[in-house]
């Protein structure tokens, strides 16, 4: 079934109709009626995408990688984001907690630091392969924007993965202003206390989305 679907997507046309109506492309991979996930790091803006898919269909689950390394700020907006949508949120943690890792190997390694690869891996990408394997989705909704990196101003709203999978960017073409607006609309809270140690700088990667 989800090798018919994904051989019957005409992804030229499907970004070309819908790659600027976001509410309209995640009711349109919503209808696909396959596995999806929401992935989040409760970032700026981040209710946006859990408002929009949840509008859509409640009952996809939400996968956040927990890095452990988050600000007080974040985890406050997770649990109240979690609350007001009743969001079916999964936390995936790496294998070995914060303290864990800097009692062995002090604190996170810099970017320039050999080191910092291994770091990214254990705190963000091995949590995710582990979450890719135990909610097995076809369908993978991103709160990915254009202008966060250079190697994301290249993507497109809906593309099929490595892994197969069929990634959907609603918001690959919103500005802060636009995210902004649609928070004050539907009475979202925001986050702008976050960090996030594996990109070091805002317009790095992290690895995930060149791999995944």
């Amino acid at each position: 079934m989800t090798e018919v679907i994904e051989a019957g997507l005409d992804l030229a046309h499907i970004n070309a109709e819908l790659g600027r109506n976001a509410q309209g492309l995640v009711d349109w991979a919503v209808g696909l009626e396959q596995p999806a996930i929401i992935t989040t790091n409760f970032r700026p803006f981040e209710a946006v995408i859990l408002h929009m898919v949840t509008r859509a269909n409640p009952r996809v689950p939400v996968v956040w990688m927990d890095n452990g390394y988050n600000t007080e700020a974040t985890y406050r907006f997770a649990d109240e984001v979690t609350k007001l949508l009743k969001l079916d949120l999964h936390i995936y943690l790496p294998r070995r907690s914060r303290a864990h890792r800097e009692a062995v190997e002090g604190a996170t390694p810099s970017l320039d630091d050999p080191r910092h690869a291994a770091f990214t891996a254990e705190v963000k990408l091995e949590p995710f392969a582990r979450a890719l394997r135990e909610t097995a989705p076809r369908v993978w909704f991103t709160a990915l924007r254009a202008t966060d990196t250079a190697v994301r101003a290249q993507m497109d709203p809906v593309s099929v993965n490595p892994d197969g999978l069929i990634k959907v960017a609603p918001l690959l073409h919103w500005s802060s202003k636009d995210l902004y607006q649609y928070c004050e609309a539907h009475g979202l809270p925001n986050n702008f206390d976050y960090v996030d140690p594996t990109k070091g700088e805002d317009n790095r990667e992290c690895g995930l989305h060149v791999q995944h």
